[in-house]
């Protein structure tokens, strides 16, 4: 029974025995230990020894009688195709597990036991070939982390806004006085500059005056010119260089704007609000520019923006009313200021200047003082235009403050010279951009000097 067993194990299971082997019993369950397999998921070394245990020893199989070897090499060699391996349903039979399945139930069994997080390699990038006439661009520089610019100061801010009347009225005068002594046709040349620079009549004349008396007959530079020029436009404008004066013990203190159209009014009123209110003054705002639907909307935006409060109406609907129920509401309230905006009327339409002048009244029925300020806003890129409307202006509703606003857009902010020269009427603000610390109170200067292009 042991020899059969180990011929068995030996020729790998053949298909069909020979018919030498038929007279060999064959094997029985009784006579061969039965070896249940292991299941699956157990690891091959106990899988393993089963096999072990039921195959004879390896002493007992080399001890076999050399003939009986030499008869399984002989029945070997006589296979015409001898399996390298042995069946699967043959070590079935004998409860043998194949290597292979031992190798993939190995592999299953390692991967059940610890699995191990795959670790993805980058992907190796390969160059690619352009064709002829092409490039790879470069790769984009990372972001460079801009600083935020300086803060200007007021006077910087100025000079850049008045840079392109300073660059144009300084770059003529150095071009007049290059090489040239100072002589009646210079000084005659000088003025006419001055005038077409909107400085005014009166202003051109003081400059000239003390300049001839100065320098007559001598050698003039252009620096000379400007700091001569820059003392004159000092003394105009020191005094209209006045603050805003608050009566505070009129509540609400009655603050009336006027202008053209395009002049900034809405939002001139809305800085003049950020300022007071940033002062912890309770500040009201009154639409009372009821022809333009934006104006309205402009203004309840600046109201909500410095937390003032706000009073509007309808489109088309009467200005001077509204004046009426905003002073009401501002009075009830307790506000300290109220602000009131207006149409923008061209100072030559009688009929519209007529209802600027029922606002006025209106507002001086409920107190006699009201409004207590009149301010209008002018446009510097208006010129000498802007001196017909502060004229018309006065007449009809009492002017009695100026605010020059887009300084910073234009090369005629001399205007602003002019009409101080001729109107005297203080100039409160000066406005040199969009932002609410580009209005600022007038400092004149500070103007003088920019305008002139000299430093503070």
């Amino acid at each position: 029974m042991a020899l059969s067993f180990i011929k068995r194990v030996f020729t790998f299971g053949k298909d069909a025995p020979r018919e030498e082997e038929k007279d060999t019993p064959e094997l029985t369950p009784a006579m061969v230990p039965a070896v249940e397999p292991e299941p699956v998921a157990e690891p091959p070394v106990a899988e393993a020894e089963p096999v072990a245990e039921a195959l004879p020893p390896a002493e007992e199989v080399f001890e076999e009688p050399a003939e009986t070897v030499a008869d399984s090499a002989s029945d070997t060699v006589e296979d015409e195709e001898p399996a390298l391996l042995p069946d699967v349903e043959a070590l079935q039979d004998v409860g043998v597990v194949p290597l292979s399945l031992l190798e993939a139930e190995a592999e299953a069994g390692v991967e059940e036991s610890a699995p191990l997080a795959e670790v993805a390699e980058p992907p190796v990038e390969t160059p690619v070939a352009l064709p002829k006439g092409f490039a790879i661009g470069a790769a984009e520089p990372e972001p460079v982390v801009i600083a935020p610019p300086e803060k200007l100061s007021w006077f910087q801010r100025l000079r850049l806004g008045l840079a392109r009347t300073s660059s144009q009225l300084t770059g003529q005068i150095a071009a007049l006085f290059t090489k040239r002594k100072l002589d009646e046709q210079t000084l005659q040349d000088l003025e006419d500059l001055l005038i077409q620079a909107d400085l005014g009549v009166e202003t051109a004349l003081r400059v000239t005056d003390t300049l001839a008396s100065e320098r007559y007959g001598k050698d003039v530079t252009g620096e000379d010119v400007g700091r001569i020029m820059a003392s004159e436009i000092t003394k105009v404008l020191t005094p209209v260089a006045k603050p805003l004066q608050l009566d505070l013990s009129h509540k609400p203190h009655v603050i009336l704007v006027v202008g053209v159209n395009g002049t900034g009014k809405t939002t001139t009123i809305g800085k003049l609000a950020a300022k007071l209110s940033g002062a912890g003054l309770k500040v009201m705002l009154a639409a009372g520019d009821t022809f333009r639907a934006a104006a309205i909307e402009q203004l309840k935006i600046w109201a909500d923006r410095t937390k003032s409060e706000f009073v509007g109406t309808k489109l088309g609907a009467d200005a001077a009313g509204l004046a009426y129920d905003a002073f009401e509401q501002a009075k009830a309230k307790k506000c300290d200021v109220l602000i009131i905006d207006t149409a923008g009327r061209l100072q030559n339409k009688a009929e519209l200047m007529a209802e600027l002048e029922k606002i006025v009244r209106v507002l001086g029925k409920l107190d006699p003082d009201a409004p207590h300020t009149v301010l209008q806003t002018l446009d510097a890129t208006t010129g000498q235009n802007a001196l017909s409307q502060v004229e018309i202006f006065r007449n009809v509703a009492g002017v009695n403050g100026l605010i020059m606003t887009k300084l910073d857009g234009t090369a005629r902010g001399g205007i602003l010279v002019a009409i101080s020269a001729k109107h005297k009427l203080p100039v409160y603000f000066i406005g040199v951009g969009e932002g609410v610390e580009d209005l600022e109170p007038f400092e004149a200067q500070d103007f003088a000097r920019a305008i002139a292009g000299l430093g503070q």
